[in-house]
């Protein structure tokens, strides 16, 4: 089924959602509104909010009830697993429950920054850590199948083998969104055929992300979406200061000239599977 025309005023800019930002972050305080006001600017429609734990995910949930074009993702990032609570998933049932909330997430593994890496670390210690997160992954996972939502994925270091594995046995009744995606066509081609997506960022723009851009080449129009992450990695020309969620038009020019396609068909397309991905986006 094509996606829905997303209707604008003629002369207004493209329409584009940011999929993934953590608006509740402390960097966006001063100055929330103008932040805002900057996206609607540049043709950003809606803006997903990413949780990290539970304080952030019931954070990113208020600021979806009070702004109409927000929505939230709860869950618990992966780099926090030492810091989550044995069971996660009462609390997330709880959250999931509320009419914005369009994914679980973020989740998944990041074996970036291991224990061991640092001063007094272990490999036990590295063991212990991923172990943890391993468990709060299940528990998001399963969450996410009892409440008919998807998942949005946090993939770093070495992590992508151990991350299939326990992702497979639920890729029938949950898809997952690979955010910040900067593995190869291969890696890429492994995620699709489970029926997920991936979606890209600022990276896409960087002197440096030549990978990025031949993954974006490859990869099906209608299997991507695009994203911030803010106030992470943002876009030439502004790599290096706080990112936000207008800074989607920067990302969404680099990935329209890398697919040879026009801003109109990008737009369509990335807005298109966002809506499939999260429906609730679609009925807002």
């Amino acid at each position: 089924m094509p996606a829905k025309p997303l209707h604008q005023p003629q002369d207004s800019p493209p329409i584009f959602y940011d999929t993934h930002a953590h608006l509740d972050y402390p960097d966006f305080a001063a100055d929330f509104s103008e932040v805002l006001a900057r996206a609607q600017a540049a043709g950003i429609r809606q803006i997903i909010g990413i949780g990290t734990d539970l304080e952030s995910s019931r954070r990113a949930i208020s600021l979806a009830e009070k702004h109409a074009m927000i929505f939230a993702v709860a869950g618990w990032h992966p780099a926090n697993a030492l810091e989550a609570p044995e069971d996660l998933r009462p609390a997330l049932r709880e959250l999931a429950r509320h009419p914005k909330v369009v994914a679980i997430g973020e989740t998944g593994l990041d074996y970036y920054r291991l224990p061991s890496r640092h001063a007094g670390g272990t490999a036990a210690d590295d063991t212990r850590y991923q172990l943890k997160q391993a468990a709060i992954f299940q528990q998001q996972l399963e969450v996410a199948a009892e409440c008919g939502l998807n998942c949005v994925i946090h993939q770093r270091g070495d992590s992508f083998p151990d991350l299939l594995a326990q992702f497979e046995p639920f890729a029938s009744r949950v898809r997952g969104v690979f955010h910040c995606f900067v593995e190869s066509a291969a890696v890429m081609q492994r995620v699709l055929a489970l029926g997920s997506l991936v979606s890209f960022t600022g990276i896409a723009t960087f002197k440096n992300g030549d990978e990025v851009r031949a993954t974006i080449a490859a990869t099906p129009l209608d299997h991507f979406m695009l994203e911030t992450d803010c106030p992470y990695l943002a876009p030439v020309p502004y790599r290096g200061k706080r990112c936000e969620p207008a800074y989607v038009k920067e990302i969404s020019e680099v990935v329209a000239q890398v697919k040879g396609c026009t801003i109109e068909e990008l737009s369509q397309a990335t807005c298109g599977t966002a809506e499939k991905f999260f429906p609730k986006l679609a009925i807002a």
